[in-house]
Order: structure tokens, then C-alpha cells, then sequence
């Protein structure tokens, strides 16, 4: 713990508690190193004539208070917030070295001494404060521990702060060697020494709350039409966050206008400033190559008018919507439907590509062949829960109009763009960017990345006259920003690319690109089952999927089917799936993920009209 180091770099007054002390010797320790910038509090959970007794703790406490520290005894550290000394003050850190319930108490003991402590100290630290908790080598149950225990045997220390709603930020060795004077004491309640070989110090700080999810209504122009929509549930989190807006250093941002600055040194690039609506209309046709129409969210609009004059007619609003086929609200169940034909009949529905603005972008005055256009978004995809796939990304989308008798090897282009933009992390005598041919009509390149096994992060086509232009071939590439992101900046988990805790954020003010440094280490995994009948022709499993991210806020990392089953001659059968909960930048206690799976559970019966088992 460098009280002094981080105190003075920041010239403010740094005010550390210290409870639990058994001898002193570490609170005397640390005053002695501390700056003028440091205020000391040491406690202990003895009375005063019991602490005394053990060694050298009288000369440590008169040290203490030579020095202008704060020395108190009979703290309860699970009661911070009832000690009279303590009342109504707040400390920049809180530091627990070596905490046990005493003699053989087993891990269960130790456990919700760690919950105890954590709950109190809530109550008693400043909104950026630490605590800090050393523990023993093999105690904590993180792999930082070596060996690391089997997580029951473990005290499971990043769990039981999650109670409190700390995530753990930083581990590191506890340095004795920083402690000239410390000396352990306190092997099974007596006045013995105990080895801190290999111990580690915790750090933890506070995370965000888990909030609801909150309806969010948008409103967009198609054409001469304003439509007025609700966003389905799930993805309210992923709206109007900015992340590509003109002064973002978002991670993906950065990646775009990198991406863009290399491309636009080897072919001429135009952007395309004004937003486009996520939204677009089925009777616009989608190509089957594009997407699975069964992955689009469709939307029945709350309200369709005319733009800047009074309500449409119906004979309008016949032109833009089929009124016998009204696609579901986002919050129902949505039936999956594989053809066009089918698609069509359904409206609105949210972008689940920017290529459902190529014809708009060819088509606008001044349009130069040969050039790149650009428009950068989010796009929308009703996928199944899973570690690899978010309902919502950022795409680029890179669009080329040029001559048939003209061939421009755009691939070698956007190769060279893009190896510039990844840093080559692998051999270098193995590809890092991959194009492999995908289809013949049109001609249909995926681009994949080998690092880390080897992911899809966008596709590149040349689309022959006709389909999108009368007289051009059309070069269109799309790029996952997301993924891209993901792969330079070293993102483990891509929710924490939505992440709306400034400790991400915070990371990417600098120019240079700097890999992710997290602030949530090793967050705990809990699993549940759950289990129903269903009419195995009518259940919607993408519903079912979207379901849980509403009802469980996005907690849930993945979803597996671990059994199904149907007894002969029954109409319905039984489904279970499996659902691992954890969180990549909040605090996700056994107790949270519990509630979530209730809540889950009532709106699975309600919303999907199937039995629980």
C-alpha cells in the first residue's frame, strides 16, 4: 500500500483507516513513510490493556501518536459506521491486512467476515476510495494465487465484495520488504507470527448499480414519413450513446478514423456526415446475402405521419405499411421468418446493416465514381446470448462505384488499410488478415482476423451492374468496428465496449493506442437452470434469448440448451437451459444473480406463455 506516492502525486489529502490491527506494526510502518499529505486512523478490535500485551505494541501505538496518527480500540470493522470515533467521517482507503475470525475458523467464517467488512466499510469510504485487503497465498480464490485453490475451498474474496458492490481493481504482492518494522502476528489468536510468502494485496473500489431497463421512444424520417417507435428493451442501453461523434475518443471511434486516414492515402474517401435513421422499411428489399431476416427486429411504429404537415392519410400510410400484418411491439414475442416475401409484409424494422443505405448513398447528387463513401453506425441484429455476439455493434460501411471495364484491386487496398490499423500480435510469417471467397453472386469476400483463433470481422463485395447501380459495379465493404476494437485494444468481453463507467473511458484520452487496462479483475461466474414446456412449433428461441437480456439487464454472458426432451404422443416438450451470469465492469454478487433468475423466471411465464418446470 504506497500511501505516500499516490498521496503526494495528487497533492490532496489522502486519509487512511486502518482496522484490525493486531501489534501495530504495520500502521507505525506505513506513518513513518507517509507525507505530510496522509492522515493515519489505526484500530483494533482488542481493548486497549489486551492490545498492549502483545509485543512491541505499546512502542508502535506511542510511535503512532508522535507522529499526529489517530489510534483507537474496540473497532468492530463490521460496524464501522457505530464507532463513535468514526461518526459521520469518510476515508479516501480502508486497509484490512490479514483478516480472520480466529482460531480454526473454517472458510465459511472467514467468508462473511469478508461480507461483514465490505458491507461496512460502504458506509465509511469517500465515492473514489479503496479498500485494501491482504490475504494469504491461496486464500483470495483468484487466479492470481499460486496455487490456486478450488473455489470452494477459497474464501472468495471478489464474491463477497460484490455483496457490498466493490469489484476488485487491482492485485498485486504484499511487499514486507516496503515495511521495515512490520511484524505479523495473530496465528490462531496468539501473539505468534504466520507467513506472508506470497500473500496479496486486493484493492477494491465501488462499481456502478445495476439499473432497470428503461423504454426509450425514438422518432425518425423515412422519406416524407416520421415515425415514432419504441426501442425494444434490450437494446435500450445501446441508443444515443455517441460513440462516433466528431470529438469521441471512444475506442471505436479511434479505430475508425484510423482505419479511414490509412485508406484514404491509398484511394480517395468521402465522408458522409449526416445521420441516417436506424430505421428502414421492408417494401425497400434487403438482399439475401446481406443478412438472415430472421435476425432483424421488427417494428410496429406507435405513431406514422407526414413530415412537417398534418397525419397521413390511410391510403398513405397503405404505402409504407401493411396494416393486415402489423409487426409486433418490441416487447412480444416476435415469430422468426425466413423469406423476403415474409419480411416484407412485416414494415419497419431496425438497420441490421448499413447497406440498407447503399441505394441513398449512390444515389445522391454529386456522386463521384471511384471513390470511397463512408457512413459509420450502429446496427441491430437479434442474435442468441452468447460470449462472441451483442445484439448491437458499430459498423463502417465503405461504398465504391467504378467503371466494368475497370478492375481496382480494392482487397489489396483494404488489406493494407487494415494491417496498418491491427498490430501484428502472431509470427510474422502467418497472415494476419484473411479474404475468402464467400460467393460467386455478387462476389462475396469475409475478412477475418487470425488472433486468438480466428474471428469474421466484415465482408467485402463487388456487386455487378443492376442491383444497386444502372451502369457500375459497386464495390461495398463492411467492417465491424466493435471486433476491431476488441482486437487492438485488447477488450476481453465486448459489453465492456458499452461500458458507462469513466474508468473505461478514461483510458483512451491519450493519442498513442494503449491496450485496455481493466478495472473489474476476475468478476465471479454464477450458473442457473431453468426449464418449460413448450409447443416445440411455435417457440420463438431468439425471443426467449432476447428475454433474458431484458430481464436480467445484461448480466447474462451465455445461454446454452442443456437438455431438451418429448415423451411420445404429447404435444409439448421440455427445454432447459443453462445461464451464466457475470458482469465485466459491475459488481455481480450470488445474491444479485439470484434475484435476476426470479425476475427471468416470472416474465419467461408471463411474456412467453410457456410452463416452468
Amino acid at each position: 500500500m504506497d500511501v505516500d506516492s499516490d498521496a503526494a502525486a495528487a497533492q490532496k489529502l489522502c486519509r487512511v483507516l486502518l482496522v484490525g490491527e493486531g501489534n501495530f506494526s504495520f500502521s507505525a510502518s506505513v506513518c513513518e513513510t507517509a507525507g505530510s499529505c496522509t492522515e493515519i486512523t489505526a484500530t483494533c478490535f482488542q481493548p486497549e490493556e489486551a492490545a498492549r500485551q502483545q509485543g512491541e505494541a505499546g512502542r508502535n501505538i506511542q510511535r503512532l501518536l508522535e507522529r499526529g496518527a489517530e489510534v483507537y480500540f474496540q473497532v468492530d470493522c463490521t460496524q464501522l459506521k457505530e464507532c463513535v470515533a468514526l461518526s459521520g467521517r469518510q476515508f479516501d482507503r480502508v486497509v484490512f491486512n490479514f483478516p480472520h475470525c480466529g482460531r480454526k475458523a473454517g472458510v465459511r467464517k472467514n467468508r462473511t467476515l469478508l461480507t461483514k467488512f465490505f458491507l461496512s466499510c460502504a458506509g465509511v469510504l469517500s465515492e473514489d476510495g479503496e479498500v485494501h485487503i491482504a490475504l494469504c497465498n491461496g486464500q483470495g480464490g483468484t487466479p492470481a494465487d499460486q496455487p490456486m485453490r478450488e473455489w470452494h475451498n477459497s474464501w472468495q474474496v471478489v464474491a463477497m465484495a460484490a455483496e457490498a458492490g466493490f469489484i476488485l481493481s487491482e492485485i498485486c504482492p504484499f511487499d514486507c520488504a516496503k515495511y521495515h518494522s512490520y511484524r505479523s502476528t495473530g496465528y490462531r489468536s496468539q501473539d505468534k507470527t504466520f507467513h506472508v510468502e506470497g500473500a496479496l494485496n486486493h484493492i477494491f473500489t465501488r462499481s456502478l448499480p445495476f439499473t432497470s431497463v428503461q423504454a426509450v421512444a425514438v422518432q425518425e424520417t423515412l422519406g416524407k414519413h416520421r415515425v415514432c417507435f419504441q426501442i425494444p428493451e434490450e437494446l435500450s442501453e445501446y441508443i444515443n450513446r455517441g460513440f462516433l461523434g466528431r470529438h469521441s475518443h471512444h475506442p471505436v471511434n479511434l479505430i475508425n478514423e484510423r482505419l479511414l486516414k490509412e485508406l484514404s492515402s491509398l484511394v480517395p474517401v468521402q465522408r458522409i456526415e449526416r445521420e441516417l435513421p436506424l430505421l428502414f422499411h421492408s417494401s425497400k428489399g434487403l438482399p439475401d446475402w446481406l443478412c438472415d431476416l430472421s435476425n432483424i427486429y421488427w417494428i410496429r411504429p406507435s405513431e406514422v405521419g407526414l413530415t412537417g404537415s398534418e397525419e397521413a392519410s390511410a391510403e398513405e400510410l397503405n404505402s409504407s405499411v401493411q396494416p393486415e400484418t402489423q409487426p409486433v411491439t418490441s416487447g412480444e414475442a416476435v415469430s422468426n421468418s425466413t423469406g423476403t416475401e415474409e419480411a416484407v409484409k412485416k414494415g419497419y424494422g431496425l438497420r441490421s446493416s448499413l447497406m440498407v443505405h447503399a441505394h441513398e448513398v449512390l444515389q445522391q447528387k454529386g456522386f463521384r465514381v471511384e471513390t470511397f463513401y463512408t457512413i459509420s453506425g450502429p446496427v441491430f441484429r437479434k442474435i442468441p446470448v452468447s460470449r462472441d455476439n451483442l445484439p448491437a455493434f458499430h459498423e463502417t460501411l465503405l461504398i465504391c462505384g467504378f467503371d466494368p471495364e475497370r478492375r481496382p484491386d480494392y482487397i489489396r487496398v483494404l488489406q493494407r488499410s487494415l494491417e496498418k490499423v491491427i498490430p501484428p500480435r502472431l509470427d510474422s510469417s502467418e497472415r494476419l488478415l484473411t479474404f475468402q471467397k464467400l460467393s460467386d453472386a455478387p462476389v462475396l469476400h469475409g475478412i477475418s482476423v487470425k488472433q486468438k483463433g480466428e474471428r469474421q470481422v466484415g465482408w467485402i463485395a463487388v456487386i455487378p451492374p443492376g442491383r444497386f447501380h444502372p451502369g457500375l459495379h459497386v464495390c461495398a465493404v463492411t467492417l465491424n468496428l466493435d471486433l476491431l476494437a476488441m482486437l487492438v485494444f485488447g477488450v476481453q468481453d465486448w459489453r465492456m465496449l458499452w461500458s458507462s463507467d469513466p474508468r473505461f473511458l478514461d483510458q483512451f484520452c491519450q493519442t498513442e493506442l494503449r491496450p485496455l487496462q481493466s478495472f473489474s479483475l476476475h468478476p465471479p461466474l454464477y450458473q442457473h437452470d431453468v426449464s418449460f414446456w413448450v409447443d416445440p412449433l411455435s417457440f420463438d428461441e431468439l425471443g426467449f434469448h432476447s428475454l433474458v437480456r431484458q430481464a436480467t439487464a445484461g448480466a447474462v454472458i451465455d445461454v446454452r440448451l442443456v437438455d431438451s426432451f418429448q415423451y411420445p404422443h404429447m404435444p409439448q416438450a421440455s427445454r432447459c437451459y443453462r445461464l451464466s451470469y457475470q458482469a465485466c465492469d459491475r459488481a455481480l454478487s450470488s445474491r444479485k444473480a439470484q434475484e435476476l433468475q426470479l425476475r427471468l423466471r416470472e416474465q419467461i411465464q408471463q411474456r412467453l406463455q410457456v410452463t416452468l418446470r
